[in-house]
């Protein structure tokens, strides 16, 4: 049997003001918990959680309403688009960018 049909969106990602400095990446899980990340996390090999090293994810808001859809849940710090990964190696530069 299927569940009922909740209108009510999903819960609003945490505020980035409380993101620790650095931590650029955010996510819910689907158990509606929220966490911040250094880098970028990937789902869990058994789905409903997302996953990056321990020293890379942090808790961040109270846990909401267990959320479905959780693998659309994975926010990038706005301004940071361009900014590179602190583990990955340099973006290159693109065809506009000065040498």
């Amino acid at each position: 049997m299927n569940a009922p049909f909740d209108p009510t969106p999903a819960d609003p990602a945490p505020d980035w003001s409380l993101a620790p400095e650095g931590w650029h990446w955010s996510a819910q899980d689907a158990d509606g918990r929220w966490y911040w990340y250094r880098t970028e996390p990937v789902p869990g090999i058994g789905g409903g959680v997302w996953r990056s090293n321990s020293r890379n994810q942090q808790y961040a808001a109270a846990a909401g309403r267990p959320n479905p859809d959780w693998f659309e849940s994975l926010r990038r710090r706005p301004g940071t688009e361009q900014a590179s990964d602190p583990d990955g190696p340099p973006r290159p530069a693109g065809p506009d960018s000065s040498p």
